[in-house]
């Protein structure tokens, strides 16, 4: 993407990206936060509309001096049968405005090609520098008194065409890559903030500070990251998160900058300013993942940069040959300008940057955020998905799934009534999944008293006059209690579920039944794998009876478990071994050694705190399903790569030869224009191709 830096200093891009990656205050996150916040627009996108304005105004400006050149040209006047325009001086004339046309027309390839050859990385831009350069120095030398026939006009509208390519591939370039651009735009310029005597005030977003009240009302987007203090209001993320459902946030909920308010008015307390913003993040795991280079990328680059030396040589080749067969100097020469304009690899030098653009924006708007993009490559080949448990393929919240009492003289509602009674104080999350079952069967809980935490077994209470005890099992044993034979079978973990006894005057009044609940989306996720050819493995810490039971449940291939965090990375090289291409999709909180060992680490369920070190890409929504989209989407990522690097090359084996005339005989010569007409045209196929992609 060399001649993108084209527009007035060639190396300001690169100083841009330098800026970034070394922390400079231009190019660190909250001044870049700043700048994109700034009109919606920000200086990636002034920057390449700046280019495309600039070829533009060149463009026009070269053809209207193209004109006069056409009507002074002997050439063009007998082709078409008119009488040349010849005054006094003419010729003179003729070679100012060629001249005008090749330093005003020619100075972005000219510098260009100045800093590709001091990168030592020659490319396009030399390619086209040495094509224009060689036709007017030959031509201005004829002026001058060599033997020979100038090439004016085809100087000329050779450098019309180029400038026009430039300026359709940049507009193309544009709407391929504006995934930060749009990102920025959502959020809005200004914010309704609460003064301390209570009062409204307009403030801009970026002078927002932790702590602000601002207010949000129906339809505007939510300035900043915080959480609600006041109102109830359904607000849309689709456009952060991917999550298409409108989410209702009421007083305590957290919400996003960017989201959009639909019903109701929010008051905001400001929680993140800055690079801490969950929008900032985003944009900086975007622009990485865009500037990151690739082992494809890597792969054309390298072959752009033979090319251009193959299209050097097949130019000084071609011109060797037609002189060897008798021809004019003249003609070799032309058609050795055409092999070189021809054979510039500008669209190979696309191919892959146009995708990543694309992708990544995709990618970001649909909640997949990558921070590796060798990993996202790689997941194209995954062949097997190792799933964490618990908060992954679960919600990792207990739930009551059974209550069972122990005695006829009571209810399955009586025994819940009990130890919600006695949980009610508690803030375990066993205690908090029996009082939420309560409330949700609206039983009336009475008062307890002397509550009474008893560690590592459970908690007891007075209630309504008896002594009400929640116990696991084992408290029975311990106390020599009986256990009623109306339990038979409860006494233990039983098919993977959390049995909790409850006691009324140290006698079992029943047992309740709890579980992790398997996330609705699971089943699908791992259908959709299955479908794939993808083997499915569950890693848990959790018993086996539970691990299995779960496995069961969703028909897992494979299932680990009772394993120690600090072996899970151990258990997914195991996997390796078995010469699998792995991805290991966890919390990114225990999972992080499982999750670098991995060939892709996916942290599932981060929300809005994304910054995980161990992930490979991360994954907003509590969505295992987003695992079958990344994959699916890095081999529709990795056709397009592909389909762009086949026409790149095949375009370059029919052109060139054509460019070299070996259809001469057959009466078609190739002119320079022509050439220039079809290089460009390939760039433009490759990317609309690139833009074709979509994530769904």
């Amino acid at each position: 993407m060399d001649h993108l830096e084209q527009d007035g200093d060639p190396s300001l891009r690169e100083g841009e990206r330098m800026d970034m990656r070394e922390g400079k205050p231009d190019g660190g996150m909250d001044q870049s936060m700043r700048a994109m916040k700034h009109e919606h627009g920000g200086m990636a996108h002034d920057h390449h509309g700046s280019m495309v304005r600039d070829f533009r105004r060149r463009f026009w400006v070269c053809l209207a001096v193209t004109l006069p050149v056409l009507l002074l040209s002997q050439a063009v006047l007998s082709f078409l049968h008119l009488e040349r325009l010849q005054f006094a001086g003419s010729d003179w004339v003729l070679m100012g405005l060629s001249a005008f046309v090749y330093w005003y027309g020619g100075t972005p390839f000219l510098r260009g090609s100045v800093q590709e050859l001091r990168a030592r990385r020659p490319g396009m831009m030399s390619l086209i520098a040495m094509a224009i350069s060689v036709a007017f120095f030959y031509s201005v030398a004829v002026s001058l008194g060599l033997a020979g026939m100038s090439f004016y006009w085809e100087l000329v509208t050779l450098i019309d065409i180029m400038l026009l390519g430039h300026w359709i591939e940049m507009s193309s370039l544009m709407a391929a890559s504006r995934a930060l651009e749009s990102l920025a735009s959502l959020l809005p310029s200004t914010a309704h903030v609460f003064m301390p005597d209570g009062t409204l005030m307009d403030h801009p977003v970026v002078h927002l500070r932790l702590g602000d009240r601002i207010l949000v009302r129906p339809g505007e987007k939510i300035p900043a990251d915080g959480s609600v203090e006041q109102g109830r209001s359904a607000v849309n993320e689709a456009l952060l998160t991917g999550e298409s459902r409108s989410v209702v946030k009421a007083a305590g909920d957290s919400v996003i900058g960017g989201s959009v308010n639909e019903d109701g008015a929010l008051t905001i307390v400001v929680q993140k300013v800055g690079e801490e913003t969950y929008l900032a993040q985003v944009v900086s795991l975007v622009r990485q993942a865009q500037d990151a280079r690739s082992k494809t990328q890597d792969l054309a680059d390298r072959a752009a940069m033979w090319l251009t030396i193959a299209a050097l040589g097949a130019g000084v080749l071609t011109m060797s040959v037609w002189l060897a067969l008798g021809q004019g100097l003249a003609f070799a020469l032309e058609r050795s300008v055409t092999v070189m304009v021809t054979a510039c690899p500008h669209a190979l030098g696309l191919a892959i940057p146009l995708v990543i653009a694309r992708s990544t924006g995709l990618l970001a708007q649909r909640g997949l955020l990558l921070r590796d993009r060798t990993a996202f490559e790689s997941a194209r080949s995954v062949n097997a998905v190792i799933f964490d448990k618990t908060g992954t393929l679960t919600i990792g919240m207990l739930h009551v799934e059974n209550v069972v009492a122990g005695e006829q003289s009571q209810t399955p509602a009586q025994v819940l009534h009990l130890a919600a009674s006695v949980e009610i104080q508690s803030e375990h999350p066993i205690a908090r999944a029996i009082v939420g079952a309560a409330r949700l069967q609206s039983l009336d809980l009475e008062q307890a008293e002397a509550f009474e935490a008893l560690p590592g077994t459970g908690a007891r209470a007075e209630v309504g006059g008896h002594m009400v005890a929640v116990v696991r099992p084992g408290y029975l044993r311990e106390h020599g209690l009986l256990w009623p034979a109306a339990l038979k079978g409860h006494e233990a973990d039983n098919q993977g579920k959390t049995v909790v006894v409850v006691l009324e005057d140290n006698v079992v009044a029943g047992v309740i039944l709890l579980s992790d609940l398997v996330r609705p989306e699971s089943h699908e996720a791992i259908a959709s794998l299955h479908a794939m050819n993808i083997k499915t493995v569950m890693l848990t810490g959790d018993s086996r009876a539970s691990a299995s039971a779960i496995a069961t449940n969703l028909g897992l291939d494979e299932v680990v478990a009772e394993v120690m965090p600090g072996d899970k990375a151990a258990r997914v090289r195991d996997v390796q071994d078995q010469g699998l291409v792995v991805a290991m999709v966890g919390d990114g909180i225990n999972d992080a050694p499982a999750l670098a060992q991995a060939d892709v680490g996916v942290a599932i369920g981060t929300g809005t705190d994304i910054a995980i070190e161990a992930a490979d890409v991360i994954l907003v929504r509590d969505d295992p399903r987003d695992v079958v989209t990344l994959i699916l989407f890095a081999r529709k990522t990795y056709r397009k790569m592909v389909q762009n690097l086949v026409w790149a090359l095949a375009y370059n084996v029919v052109a060139i030869p054509l460019a070299a005339g070996v259809l001469a005989g057959a009466g078609f010569v190739m002119s320079p224009a022509l050439g220039a007409v079809l290089m460009s045209l390939s760039t433009v196929i490759v990317a609309a191709n690139a833009q074709s992609l979509k994530g769904s």
